[in-house]
């Protein structure tokens, strides 16, 4: 589903990123742990298209993407929810995800409904502007219209900063379903322990810009093991 091979990137003349290389099979969660400043972001934004590389290769479900637009990419199944969610918050959560359902072409009430479905959460909100909503509304309502455009992978930064425990448990329950159902390929940057460890099938960590070590997967419910792997404390 997603390779990357050899990628370097940065800004301006401060570079960031350096020879990254992994690859994703369809269908899996893949956690990325690191400390603030260690370049998740910058591997993000790369995958998307927001940030240029200044070398290496991203290929996404056979096509060579790596110099491909943003909308380009999420026009073949790509989709972001980044930090900080970028809702609209004059437009009311239902147009939010009318929003999010353009790219389908499909704005009919059934499919509000069928996204509903995975959201119920979001179904009292939906006439209220995006900006009244607490922060784990607002989180649930950009992930909701991140999947509106039925992507085949998302990619989400740091989904459970800011967010009441409760809403988070509802988060990665939903993420675990799709990810189980739609064969959803997902790429999930958090510094929450458990939360990654939760929804992840595997987990990198990122230093200074280079992945590290592979948390094995029989230690990620080991809070305390995946702690050393990273220096990252619950």
């Amino acid at each position: 589903m997603l390779k990357v091979a050899d990628l370097s990137a940065g800004y301006g003349d401060i570079p960031v990123l350096h020879g990254i290389s992994m690859a994703i099979a369809t269908g899996e969660a893949i956690g990325i742990l690191g400390h603030n400043g260690m370049g998740k972001t910058t591997l993000l934004r790369c995958l998307i298209g927001a940030l240029k590389p200044t070398a290496g290769r991203i290929e996404f479900d056979g096509q060579d993407v790596t110099r491909l637009a943003p909308h380009g990419r999420a026009r073949l199944g790509m989709a972001y929810v980044p930090q900080g969610r970028e809702i609209f918050p004059a437009l009311s959560a239902r147009d939010n995800l009318r929003m999010g359902l353009v790219k389908t072409g499909d704005r009919s009430p059934a499919a509000l409904d069928g996204l509903l479905a995975d959201f119920p959460r979001l179904v009292p909100l939906l006439d209220r502007p995006g900006g009244s909503l607490s922060g784990g509304e607002q989180q649930l309502l950009a992930l909701a219209r991140a999947l509106a455009g039925k992507p085949k992978l998302l990619l989400l930064d740091e989904p459970t900063e800011g967010i009441q425990p409760s809403i988070i448990e509802e988060i990665a329950e939903t993420l675990t379903a799709l990810r189980d159902r739609l064969e959803l390929t997902i790429v999930l940057v958090e510094q929450n322990l458990d939360f990654i460890a939760t929804v992840s099938q595997r987990v990198l960590v990122i230093k200074r810009g280079q992945l590290g070590a592979e948390i094995p997967r029989e230690h990620l419910a080991d809070l305390a093991v995946m702690s050393e792997y990273t220096g990252v404390h619950t």
